[in-house]
């Protein structure tokens, strides 16, 4: 038996209901929620620290935290074969609220289809008129809207879009036949128009803003940081403690009701791998024993990933002029002092959802707009007035891992996401380029269109375009799926219980469990999911949501593209789900 830290030498901290691995998005929904039972003793173990800091609340800050040793696990992954065996930089949030505090804020539920096909690929409950419900519950949307929640804990805002670029994008897609939507988060996910970002008050909405502070301070939650957890323990095939070292000094914590892992999709299959649940092969090699064989444990890794397309801009119209210190002092000044202006913001104010081709029934295309051409890092500017689109596939067919280094909690274990190996992926990723210098190219943009500062005019054919993706494709930082749940014998969670499957006690919550990622960033499903999951763990759910369009261009399975996103299948699921499972199919 190889393990880092021995049970015999543990502190016994005594016993709690419940125990949560992780104070991320997920982790501090459950906190919250599990801790509306005043009776319930609940332990939360996160091995970051606080979350306060000036750059975590400051919206406009979010590439500082992103890349600090004191927020991120600054992981990497392993060369990536189908990039040229390119490292990848793969950030996880450390600390408090998680990677809800060092993301990027996009506010996206997705569109309605993903959780029908989530509900086809056998995470039975999980489709749209079930969970709209918890979006609802989660949100505090300014201005409300159709379909929307406005009393929940994470606040939800559109940018003011005072940059022109943001409508002349939304302007140029429509120009090119695509359909304008008002808000995508409502009924029509497709088509381009205002984003949201959960940012309330010009501060940064995380989910521990939102959840674990209320939750601590009703006085049933407790919460260890730097608690680095090694491992569950087991009593007769149920889990019946945590295993955790804080500052070195290794501490037991028991659960009498149920341990809740919450620690990502990087580190969630990872615990459970150390803790005996996986594939009993790679446990052995490590010298653990195995609990449960799970084949699937830290397998059908997904990801997004996208590229930038950046134009020069001809009128001195975006943010570059802002770039410079005393430029940025005076946005850090102004938000000090009245929590407004440039500093407010995420500055991804508009978007767009499109299709990549013909036959696929809901959009694989994201576009994140930005009236400024610098990486998403903030660490490479143009030097000059510009913008661009972050543009990516959310439907890649590609899987990837997550596996041990070694037994050692301190080691960080392995991954590889296996980017761009998928026959399809090449393709996906190629339309990604063209249909966006094809919006570029359009009237609207006429008054500012310079040059094509990436790819550029001289990449033009497969080859060339294929290289550029090779090169400059980085990851938008959205991992899940490696404990998929399902109703296959294969799959890790049960979806009507959250519980792994093959013991006892132990639950996993957070978007390790997504059975196919969604076409938009995580951090809205994520936070869905952990709302619906403590109501199933607690025996219960809200009643499906009455009205719940899914709704789809008439014509997607002879058009790429279209102004009429009208047709709804929400009385036709049957042919919807066959339409769906066929996209799918690898």
């Amino acid at each position: 038996m190889s393990h880092s830290v021995s049970s015999a030498t543990a502190t016994d901290i005594g016993a709690y209901d419940y125990i949560i691995i992780g104070a991320g998005s997920a982790g501090c929904v459950l906190a919250n929620r599990l801790g509306e039972d005043p009776k319930a003793r609940i332990l939360v173990l996160e091995a970051g620290g606080s979350d306060k800091s000036i750059y975590v609340e400051m919206p406009t800050a979010l590439s500082i935290p992103m890349n600090t040793k004191r927020f991120n696990w600054g992981m990497v992954t392993e060369p990536e074969p189908g990039l040229d065996n390119r490292v990848m930089n793969l950030p996880r949030g450390k600390g408090l609220g998680g990677s809800s505090s060092i993301n990027g804020m996009c506010y996206v539920r997705g569109n309605p289809m993903d959780y029908e096909l989530w509900s086809a690929l056998g995470a039975g409950g999980w489709h749209w008129a079930n969970v709209l419900p918890y979006f609802q519950r989660l949100e505090n949307v300014k201005g409300g809207g159709p379909l929307r929640g406005i009393h929940g804990p994470i606040s939800v805002t559109r940018g003011p879009e005072t940059n022109p670029l943001y409508q002349t994008f939304v302007q140029a897609g429509s120009q090119a036949g695509y359909a304008a939507s008002p808000n995508m988060n409502q009924r029509q996910h497709e088509g381009m128009g205002p984003m949201e970002m959960s940012v309330g008050g010009g501060k940064r909405s995380s989910a521990a803003v939102g959840y674990l502070r209320p939750a601590i301070k009703r006085g049933n939650v407790r919460v260890i940081s730097q608690a680095l957890v090694d491992r569950i323990l087991f009593d007769q095939g149920r889990a019946s403690g945590v295993l955790f070292t804080q500052n070195g000094r290794p501490q037991l914590a028991r659960a009498d009701q149920e341990i809740i892992l919450s620690a990502g999709a990087i580190m969630s299959p990872v615990i459970l791998k150390r803790s005996g649940i996986g594939p009993a092969k790679e446990l052995q090699a490590h010298q653990i024993e195995v609990q449960a064989d799970r084949a699937e444990v830290g397998e059908n890794l997904m990801d997004h990933l996208e590229v930038y397309v950046q134009q020069e801009c001809t009128q001195p119209v975006s943010l570059f002029s802002h770039m410079n210190l005393i430029g940025k002092a005076m946005i850090g000044a102004r938000w000090l002092l009245t929590k407004g202006g440039l500093g407010a913001t995420n500055h991804f104010e508009s978007g767009g959802h499109i299709r990549s081709r013909a036959g696929i029934v809901y959009p694989d295309i994201q576009y994140h707009f930005l009236p400024l051409a610098i990486s998403y890092d903030g660490k490479t500017l143009a030097k000059g007035h510009g913008f661009q689109v972050h543009v990516g596939t959310k439907r890649s067919k590609s899987r990837g891992w997550v596996r041990l280094r070694s037994a050692d909690s301190c080691d960080l274990p392995r991954v590889r996401f296996n980017y761009m190996t998928h026959p399809e992926d090449r393709p996906e990723m190629r339309a990604c380029i063209r249909l966006t210098r094809e919006i570029f190219a359009q009237p609207a943009f006429a008054p500012y269109r310079g040059k094509e500062l990436a790819p550029g005019d001289a990449c033009q054919s497969d080859d060339s375009i294929d290289q550029f993706i090779t090169d400059k494709v980085e990851s938008a930082y959205h991992p899940c799926g490696t404990c998929r749940m399902g109703d296959d014998a294969a799959a890790v969670v049960d979806p009507k219980t959250m519980r792994v499957k093959g013991v006892q006690g132990l639950l996993v919550v957070d978007s390790s469990v997504m059975p196919q990622a969604t076409a938009g960033d995580l951090n809205a499903p994520t936070l869905m999911l952990a709302e619906r999951a403590s109501d199933l763990i607690r025996g219960r759910a809200l009643p499906a949501a009455q009205d719940a369009p899914l709704l789809a261009a008439p014509d997607w399975a002879l058009s790429q593209r279209s102004r009429d996103i009208s047709h709804d299948y929400a009385g036709d699921r049957d042919s919807l789900r066959a339409a769906l499972l066929a996209n799918a199919r690898r």
